[in-house]
């Protein structure tokens, strides 16, 4: 577990009692909104500090796929139905390999993706560590991230799906760098996470290609 920096956010969740068919005639693209266990969880929208994360995230996460074709990286709203009778989530950041974007329909992927990325906000507490983290275990999501950006509770975490289907946590290694074990060759420095204002992606994407010698020849020109 890494430390990050504390920022102040004022954010909640509300619930109600919905079948999944409710939910879909409910829910639209403007809507924080997930359905889990019968309820709809409808969260307030994300603070700027949640959003400059993601959106890092994402680009850092969306060029080196893309530098290297191996599928396909996106960010919420988009509904993933973990499994058939299971909970509608909607990961902040996501990562699906391409030899299943088959999954993707057009109003939702059947299936859970192989990286799944929260950044938690006081409204997303429980659903991000309890209830998504046992959710995305048993849907075979191969890595989750957990980005803690709150105020005194400030954390990277990292786990790992092992062979019997168990998340177990991954720490950074001695350099403050988390290593993907599904897309092979990213890194992720922790403190670029730190800083204020976030570093650009395209240096941080530089570093991480500089840094691979096993990576294809080319991308440094790109």
């Amino acid at each position: 577990m890494t430390t990050l920096p504390a920022v102040a956010q004022r954010q909640t969740a509300t619930r109600r009692p919905a079948s999944y068919e409710e939910y879909l005639l409910w829910s639209s693209e403007t809507r924080f909104a997930e359905w889990a266990d019968g309820e709809i969880i409808e969260y307030m929208p994300p603070l700027p500090r949640h959003q400059e994360i993601t959106w890092f995230l994402f680009r850092l996460l969306s060029g080196f796929v893309e530098a290297l074709d191996v599928g396909w990286v996106g960010a919420a709203p988009l509904e993933f139905k973990l499994w058939p009778d299971g909970p509608s989530r909607e990961p902040d950041v996501f990562y699906v390999a391409g030899a299943r974007r088959h999954l993707l329909t057009e109003r939702r992927f059947e299936g859970a993706p192989d990286i799944a990325i929260e950044v938690i906000s006081t409204g997303s507490v429980r659903e991000d560590r309890v209830r998504k983290f046992t959710e995305y275990e048993r849907a075979g999501v191969l890595e989750y991230w957990l980005i803690d950006p709150r105020p005194h509770q400030a954390t990277a975490e990292f786990y790992h799906r092992d062979d019997e289907g168990i998340f177990q946590p991954v720490e950074p290694d001695g350099a403050g760098r988390y290593a993907s074990t599904v897309l092979r060759g990213l890194w992720l420095d922790v403190a670029w996470l730190r800083q204020e204002p976030l570093p650009s992606y395209r240096v941080a994407l530089l570093n991480i290609f500089r840094d691979n010698e096993a990576l294809p020849p080319g991308l440094l020109a790109l």
